[in-house]
């Protein structure tokens, strides 16, 4: 397919990648790489790719189970720890009492597991609204970044009604909220919230779970550019200004999704892309979703 065998140059992917300015002042590369889904055993292999490819940002979650293999590639990249970009996050089960010390021991397991002295971006992972233990919760996250053992602290599957209460009813605002994301959910009244209030839009299955590498209506993009459909969806994410961080374990992939900058897409692609919006999600219902 079109874009796979484009030259390959390290070095010219990691000058290219835009950078998107936190509201604390914070930089952080505006496309990442995650290992949702990716087994502990084979994350060191694949964050190793990315990196080698050029990535900078690496988004892993507690939950993920993976975050040892994934501080395994950190350690060994020869990267210095100024110029990595590490996300992990809070998985905040309704089997837990939530208390700033139950917090504070997750954080630093966390920690442990990636074998770092901090972490980048620290996110809530689901907000649980039936709860609504994500107050408490946001409290110990305020009192992490004061501390400055998180640079960055956020959200992730947050809803408007839950980011104007943590406004509302706590100290700090969100650095980013990190959400399901893509051609078929395009969230755009959540993203304008996010604008409206300094938030970051973060897009995770920004390519909607892969089902979109087979919609005609982005086929048909990609072949006028010459370019796959997952860069076609990757790039519609950067021109709206989402931070996305697609994943993937095969290194041919691992570096087309870097391979995004050197185009644009026209009014005429991005309404065809609009016209894809059908609220569809790939994952839980913000609202409902409460595991345990």
């Amino acid at each position: 397919m079109a874009g796979v065998n484009r030259p390959f140059d390290k070095e010219s992917n990691v000058a290219k990648i835009p950078t998107v300015t936190l509201n604390n002042g914070l930089t952080m590369p505006q496309l990442g790489f995650g290992v949702f889904q990716v087994p502990d055993a084979e994350a060191e292999a694949a964050v190793s790719t990315a990196l080698a490819a050029g990535y900078r940002s690496i988004d892993t979650a507690a939950i993920y189970g993976n975050e040892q293999g994934t501080g395994a590639a950190l350690a060994a990249s020869g990267i210095a720890r100024a110029d990595l970009f590490v996300t992990t996050k809070l998985w905040n089960g309704a089997s837990t009492k939530w208390t700033a010390a139950a917090v504070d021991r997750e954080f630093d397991a966390s920690l442990n597991r990636l074998g770092l002295d901090y972490i980048d971006l620290y996110l809530i992972h689901w907000p649980h609204p039936m709860r609504e233990d994500y107050l408490t919760i946001w409290r110990a996250f305020e009192d992490i970044a004061r501390s400055g053992r998180a640079k960055a602290v956020g959200v992730s599957n947050f809803q408007p009604p839950q980011l104007r209460r943590l406004i509302a009813e706590t100290e700090l605002v969100p650095a980013v909220n990190q959400i399901e994301l893509h051609p078929r959910l395009q969230q755009a009244e959540l993203r304008a919230l996010h604008t409206s209030l300094g938030i970051a839009t973060e897009a995770w299955s920004p390519l909607g779970q892969g089902s979109l590498l087979t919609d005609p209506v982005i086929g048909k993009i990609a072949a006028k550019h010459g370019r796959t459909a997952a860069q076609v969806v990757l790039n519609w994410h950067l021109q709206l200004g989402n931070i996305v961080i697609p994943k993937s374990v095969t290194p041919s992939r691992i570096r087309e999704n870097l391979d995004v900058f050197d185009f644009t897409l026209d009014d005429q692609d991005r309404t065809l892309i609009a016209g894809l919006d059908v609220g569809t999600r790939v994952g839980p219902n913000p609202d409902t979703f409460d595991p345990k």
